[in-house]
């Protein structure tokens, strides 16, 4: 996966509070056999911490107004996201935005864009706080993602993906499907009280795997408004190869049988491995949103 070295990367749409205190932050999960469950089950949700049980109480706004204006200084042009983790972070959201403004244009519709937090230990959010162990995640009460960078360090050591740029891109591309969602209604079916392979729960995380396939079927080729050339020149076999094992990686059927030993699908929330292969390949091959409707 590589980036026109020569683009210019817009890092007001990432906020990079990585080393701002909290407050009077308070989350209820810390680290040990506690963090890994909320790992377990907040794994890429797609939704805020209060609806995991980790909400410690009103947002703190005071979270994400200090800033370590890390990828604001250093995150420039496309060949820092070629060599430094963080700045291919703004650089995938610049690309995954692009290509939703131009298709919710194409469909007479005006998208809004959502800005990516990237945090460590704890963030506060308008869906409560939260700490690393609840996994990346998407808030709709305030339309922005968050993300501690170490939880790709956890997709390989933890869950036994291959890692790579593109299984890292995958997983901030899954997280702005769940921002699609929000704005056309669908995320809100998800919120039923329901689990299972059959709950809208399942449905809703699948179509947000399939959501990032379609932006990535685009990737190479959608203009990035600065430039009008594509953000992303490269995506190769093994780049799509680390994308798919990664959402197997995360499948709850995995997940169950690493951490309990046994697979219990009336408990699942996202889905099985190879359903997540499944729609993020769908996605990726048809390049079509329409073809994402995990709910029929």
């Amino acid at each position: 996966m590589r980036f026109d070295d020569d683009a210019d990367l817009d890092t007001s749409e990432v906020q990079d509070v990585r080393g701002s205190r909290i407050p009077g932050g308070k989350a209820t999960v810390g680290g040990g056999i506690a963090g890994v469950l909320a790992l377990i089950l907040g794994l890429l949700l797609g939704v805020g911490p209060d609806q995991l049980g980790l909400s410690s109480g009103d947002p703190d706004p005071a979270a994400t107004s200090s800033s370590a204006r890390r990828v604001q200084e250093s995150c420039l042009k496309g060949q820092d996201a070629n060599s430094r983790e963080d700045c291919r972070t703004v650089a995938v959201v610049n690309s995954v935005q692009d290509f939703w403004r131009q298709e919710f244009e194409r469909r007479d519709a005006d998208y809004a864009a959502a800005s990516t937090v990237l945090f460590n230990e704890r963030v506060g959010t308008a869906c409560g706080s939260a700490t690393s162990a609840v996994g990346p995640f998407y808030c709709p009460g305030d339309r922005k993602v968050y993300l501690d960078l170490g939880f790709f360090d956890d997709l390989r050591t933890k869950f036994g993906s291959s890692g790579g740029p593109f299984a890292q891109a995958y997983v901030v591309a899954h997280e702005y499907g769940h921002h699609v969602q929000n704005q056309l209604g669908t995320l809100a079916r998800s919120q039923d009280g329901r689990q299972g392979e059959n709950s809208n729960a399942v449905k809703v995380e699948l179509q947000a795997d399939c959501y990032a396939g379609v932006w990535a079927h685009h990737a190479t080729t959608t203009p990035d408004e600065s430039t009008g050339r594509p953000l992303i020149t490269e995506l190769t076999r093994a780049d799509v190869r680390d994308g798919l094992d990664a959402a197997a990686a995360v499948g709850d059927d995995r997940i169950q049988e690493r951490y309990q030993g046994r697979v219990t699908p009336e408990s699942w929330t996202h889905g099985s491995a190879a359903q997540r292969q499944q729609w993020i390949s769908t996605g990726f091959r048809t390049g079509d949103m329409a073809r994402c409707d995990t709910f029929s």
